[in-house]
């Protein structure tokens, strides 16, 4: 069996349909299919992140969110966009593409000032539904990678609904923070074990790539 490496977003589509997850990343029968949501979201990240790392003027139809750009370049502390990080089984940190990586992530933009620190991960969705797990993750990651850093600042940045979502985070919290995610990794560990990938049918079946699905009625 393949070693067990994800990211967050790999174990939010397993918690999301154990099935959909086999067919498209274990046996890669299915190709993910970006929608225009998603490809808009891209072309704001890179606008966002070619700004803030490289004073590239931000495209006239992306303007109206340079105002959150040029609030986080204010923040005082060394700036990463796009920074890549991961950890090894053992929560060890290691490089992005290492071959013993366990789990690795981006940080759309990274802020390190000292003992503190700022996660910041922008969204052109909705800001119904947020997931602050993504955080989670990402502050685990950075008191890996950055031993010096105490504390830690995030925030989901719904950009397009002027709605953020912020916590905070010590290093003291970091076993409470893992477990987040263990009770999904023990089952996504069982799945692997015992070749069982259970569907999970809701009302976005109709948007699944995987079309040989009994509950796909596309």
């Amino acid at each position: 069996m393949k070693e067990l490496q994800w990211s967050y977003s790999s174990l939010k589509d397993f918690i999301g349909c154990p099935k959909r997850y086999q067919e498209v990343k274990v046996l890669k029968n299915y190709e993910f299919q970006p929608t225009a949501a998603i490809t808009y979201g891209n072309k704001v990240h890179a606008a966002l992140e070619s700004y803030v790392k490289s004073g590239i003027e931000i495209p006239e139809n992306y303007q109206r969110f340079k105002v959150y750009a040029d609030a986080l370049l204010g923040l005082p502390g060394e700036k990463f966009t796009e920074h890549h990080m991961a950890l090894t089984l053992d929560r060890q940190p290691c490089g992005f593409y290492d071959k013993n990586r366990w789990v690795r992530g981006i940080a759309d933009l990274l802020i390190i000032n000292g003992e503190d620190a700022a996660v910041i991960d922008y969204k052109t969705g909705s800001e119904k539904y947020p997931d602050p797990n993504q955080l989670k993750l990402m502050a685990i990651l950075t008191f890996a990678h950055f031993p010096e850093v105490v504390s830690v600042n995030a925030g989901l940045f719904f950009i397009a609904k002027d709605v953020v979502i912020d916590e905070q985070y010590k290093r003291e919290d970091i076993d409470i923070l893992w477990t987040h995610f263990t009770p999904h990794l023990e089952r996504l560990s069982h799945s692997y074990e015992n070749d069982d990938w259970p569907t999970n049918p809701t009302a976005l079946c109709r948007f699944c790539p995987v079309v040989t699905c009994e509950f796909n009625k596309a």
